[in-house]
């Protein structure tokens, strides 16, 4: 019988330099959350591998190209984007599937700058977020039309008022992450209550944030 002398010197090897590499690539997906998510799509690679502690040679062993960093770092974004709008289509209430899923983009995209402009843009690094977006303008267009014969929705409602508001959300971009947060919940709130085809009272506005811009680098 071989003794564990015996084995193969590749078993110990590798099993660390396995594990360092799963470990840096943990830590740059961290880190370009954090930096395309407050940043947007223009943040520098160079800057998510400062923030992760590594190399641009190693972050570029992971991911080749940057599109392969962006589509790996908004999995999760984009993993909920597409339950949201399965979960809204399967509503038997058309309106509130309806209004639940552009309260849920919202949130989406005020918690990522970076999410918000690979969804919103056509950058041509984002190519994988395409089937993403027009998935989900194809299911706003199917709950505007059962909302709109339930009598819930303005029947002058057209999916390019979706792209508009979101057009407009995208301004929060510059505020603190926690008051944006907030703000897209009040925002949501105004712009679906403007989509209410009944005069019926609508619920009461979340709290307003106190909105303050982010400072410009360099400034005081």
């Amino acid at each position: 019988m071989p003794s564990e002398l015996s084995r193969p010197a590749t078993d110990d090897t590798t099993r660390p330099a396995r594990s360092d590499a799963r470990d840096n690539r943990a830590r740059i997906l961290d880190a370009a959350r954090a930096v395309f998510g407050e940043e947007g799509l223009g943040a520098p690679v160079r800057e998510v591998a400062r923030r992760a502690g590594v190399g641009p040679a190693t972050l570029y062993r992971h991911f080749p190209a940057k599109r392969e960093l962006l589509t790996a770092t908004f999995a999760e974004q984009r993993r909920a984007c597409r339950t949201a709008v399965r979960d809204a289509l399967a509503d038997p209430d058309p309106w509130r599937g309806f209004t639940r899923l552009i309260e849920r983009i919202c949130e989406l995209h005020a918690h990522s700058t970076g999410f918000a402009d690979a969804f919103m843009t056509a950058y041509p690094q984002t190519m994988d977020f395409t089937a993403d977006r027009e998935r989900t303008l194809r299911a706003v267009a199917e709950l505007a039309r059962r909302a709109r014969e339930a009598g819930r929705l303005r029947p002058d409602f057209v999916v390019d008022d979706l792209v508009l508001m979101l057009t407009a959300h995208r301004g929060l971009r510059n505020t603190p992450r926690a008051a944006r947060v907030a703000a897209s919940r009040r925002f949501a709130a105004y712009v679906i209550d403007a989509f209410r085809a009944t005069p019926d009272a609508p619920p009461p506005l979340p709290p307003a944030p106190r909105l303050r811009p982010l400072p410009r680098p360099g400034a005081p």
